[in-house]
């Protein structure tokens, strides 16, 4: 597949690895420009590109940056893509570390890949926010393997959610329908399933346990 990726830090740097190596073209972008990017281009063999053309032509976008920085990328952002194109957030709000406060997720109720949505005004699949960037490299097992990792994956668009779990699936993790954008909450930071490193079973558990109540931690 065509595959871009905005945000070439942690998890878009390994994402970008390891969706090379699994023979997909990849095009990366930053917020710094193309060539900052030339030492993993040299690596991986991706494309750099701007923020601007990263998803021109793409079946799958991957947006991969810190949340405060949703609002600043640019207008239309996802309008050369391919058609019914899959949106991947692996976006997670932080107010007191790096974001500082978003009134909409606060006040107003928003769950954090809902803001994201009404940003980008396209609908996102939201998975890889609570995965440990080096476990994409470390902790892929084929599938049945005991030791292999579930994530959740929310969504709207179930066209789309569908695509992105065959991904997962192929980059060597389980996954586990996590319902809806409205209900994505259950896997924001500070939930159980959160940072968890456990399979199909345990990670349906944990969504199940999660509470709609934001923790004082995460909170402005």
């Amino acid at each position: 597949m065509k595959i871009g990726i905005i945000g070439a830090g942690n998890i878009g740097g390994n994402l970008t690895r390891r969706l090379t190596a699994l023979g997909h073209e990849v095009s990366v972008a930053n917020s710094r420009g193309p060539e900052t990017l030339t030492a993993l281009v040299d690596e991986t063999g991706a494309k750099a590109v701007t923020v601007a053309e990263a998803a021109r032509g793409a079946q799958v976008v991957v947006v991969t940056v810190p949340l405060k920085n949703v609002p600043d990328l640019p207008a239309g952002l996802l309008d050369g893509a391919a058609e019914g194109v899959a949106v991947i957030d692996t976006g997670n709000y932080y107010p007191k570390e790096r974001d500082g406060r978003i009134d909409a997720i606060e006040d107003g109720g928003l769950t954090e890949s809902r803001w994201t949505e009404q940003h980008l005004g396209h609908r996102v699949v939201k998975v890889f926010n609570g995965t440990y960037a080096q476990d994409l490299l470390e902790r892929p097992r084929p599938a049945g393997d005991p030791e292999r990792i579930a994530v959740p994956v929310a969504s709207d668009d179930e066209a789309a959610k569908r695509v992105v779990r065959a991904l997962v699936d192929e980059l060597g993790f389980d996954t586990v329908d996590a319902g809806g954008i409205d209900e994505s909450w259950r896997q924001q930071p500070a939930t159980p399933v959160y940072g968890l490193r456990a399979g199909t079973e345990a990670v349906t558990r944990a969504l199940a346990e999660a509470s709609p109540e934001r923790p004082a931690a995460h909170r402005a």
